[in-house]
């Protein structure tokens, strides 16, 4: 009898070695135990999904043309979905035609096109410091430098930003400017224009990501950087209907120049041809039958309340010292423990006494600050964010 000697497969690619799993899904999947109260996750409320109007627009979907819902469809997307998005967007002060849009498999998946379609290996990414966990994952598939740009309570530094792109050549700029995740914060409308100044003099891409920004509670609305003229043609906008509708559909857009809007086109077919057919129709549908902006209302105060009992709590929840924010909408609050504090030491504690709350240290680009720690507070009601703050502060 013979033996066969079975050789070794082959490694994987070098960017799937090179970038880790996230840490956040880690915790969520750690804190899944119903008698968790956690401040973790950035998920919107489940109580608050308006599942009897979405249900509805499935029905009349699958009702009035189950043939088409259920078919293959175009790689742009639903073109009544966009043209609803386009209406909502030139509503909000920023004129866009269905053509300027493309529906993707939540806003992740058009952060993934602009990353296929732009970037080379070992070009550089500008980022805010702390910034998205998940785009600095996608950066790092891609191959790309990721460089941190200062950051203070106001978002990216314009100095800064300015010296950086002098220095490092970017391609891009990635940028949370409403309800940044992690840290809650808002670009003012002086930094959004300088930021489009840089862009229009130094030749740069602005990837503007805004799940957030119809979370509003408090505070004037601020314009958007694909609206200002300096940056307009160098724009791309990234929005999604996770936060506001249901991120279950996993439904997001993208809204960028003619060419780069074409070059996304042609790497979707080649990442998914298109996505879900009947979920884009159904939320077609649910915008042509609902009112989604009553809807928001309720969200937007239930939130705004949640958001008051966390700021309310942290005073005699968290060590003296320490330091955080008040967001003007969003799901998340940062906070900053006094020095000697480590956050991602101190979640080990936490989860013996069934709380938990992300580490701010792997949203960092650049050195990170162990004190950190993200907050949100869309999940819990009132109370629930009480009781959850009295375990928090056994944990110190």
């Amino acid at each position: 009898m013979t033996t066969t000697t079975r050789a070794a497969l082959p490694a994987l690619a070098a960017r799937a070695r090179a970038v880790g799993a996230s840490p956040v899904r880690e915790i969520l999947a750690l804190t899944a135990r119903p008698e968790v109260i956690s401040f973790a996750g950035g998920l919107p409320a489940p109580e608050l999904f308006d599942a009897e109007g979405i249900r509805a627009a499935y029905d009349r979907v699958l009702a009035e043309q189950p043939g088409k819902a259920l078919q293959y469809s175009t790689t742009e997307g639903d073109p009544a979905l966009r043209t609803a998005v386009a209406g909502r967007l030139t509503l909000r002060g920023l004129p866009t035609e269905a053509d300027d849009l493309v529906v993707t498999s939540g806003s992740q998946q058009a952060l993934a096109l602009l990353a296929t379609t732009l970037l080379e290996p070992g070009d550089v990414v500008l980022v805010e410091n702390p910034t998205y966990l998940a785009a600095l994952q996608c950066f790092g598939f891609a191959g790309a430098r990721v460089v941190a740009v200062p950051t203070d309570d106001d978002g990216v530094i314009p100095e800064a930003l300015e010296e950086l792109v002098l220095r490092e050549r970017p391609k891009l700029l990635y940028l949370i400017p409403n309800f940044q995740n992690p840290t809650g914060r808002t670009l003012p409308l002086a930094r959004r224009r300088a930021v489009a100044s840089v862009a229009g003099r130094h030749g740069l891409w602005i990837a503007e990501d805004d799940p957030y920004g119809e979370l509003r509670f408090d505070g004037r609305e601020e314009p958007w950087i694909a609206s200002l003229d300096d940056a307009a043609d160098r724009t791309v906008l990234l929005g999604s209907f996770s936060k506001i509708m249901a991120p279950g559909m996993r439904l997001g857009w993208l809204r960028a120049p003619a060419g780069l809007a074409r070059a996304c086109v042609i790497a979707k077919q080649a990442a998914d041809l298109h996505t879900s057919t009947v979920d884009q129709a159904a939320a077609a549908r649910y915008l042509a039958d609902r009112d989604l902006d009553a809807h928001l209302d309720r969200v937007r105060a239930a939130y705004r309340g949640r958001r008051d009992a966390l700021l309310a709590g942290l005073p005699a929840a968290l060590p003296a010292g320490s330091a955080w924010n008040r967001p003007e909408g969003g799901m998340f609050v940062w906070v900053r423990l006094p020095a000697g504090h480590d956050a991602t030491e101190l979640l080990r504690s936490a989860i013996t006494y069934d709380i938990a709350f992300v580490p701010g240290a792997p949203f960092f680009a650049a050195e990170p600050d162990p004190g950190s720690l993200r907050m949100s507070f869309t999940t819990h009601s009132p109370a629930e964010i009480a009781a959850g703050l009295v375990r928090l502060a056994r944990v110190f």
